[in-house]
């Protein structure tokens, strides 16, 4: 279907800031979470500080409902740890270019 058909419209974005900071916290926290036009401003501060994009719906979607400063609870450990070993990963091959 065409992008501009009314009956189809597009998704709005949505995106999840995450800090873990190693030796300080115990679990991932939620820095920033939006959607629209509030999610286009978390991702262009992020590109603009380095820091590595990685989109995954279902993972968004879960952690968007995780208020801003709070902790991931336990049961996300895992997919999120799979998110930042994709992303050390990534970083450390542009690292060493």
């Amino acid at each position: 279907m065409p992008e501009d058909d009314p009956s189809n419209p597009p998704k709005r974005r949505q995106a999840v800031a995450l800090r873990y900071q190693r030796g300080k916290d115990t679990s991932p926290r939620v820095t920033a979470s939006g959607k629209g036009r509030i999610a286009e401003v978390i991702m262009k501060k992020a590109e603009e500080a380095g820091v590595t994009l990685m989109e995954d719906p279902d993972l968004v979607a879960v952690l968007g409902k995780i208020p801003v400063g709070q902790a991931i609870p336990p049961q996300l450990y895992r997919a999120v740890a799979e998110v930042l070993a994709y992303v050390y990963r990534i970083n450390k091959t542009f690292d060493q270019r």
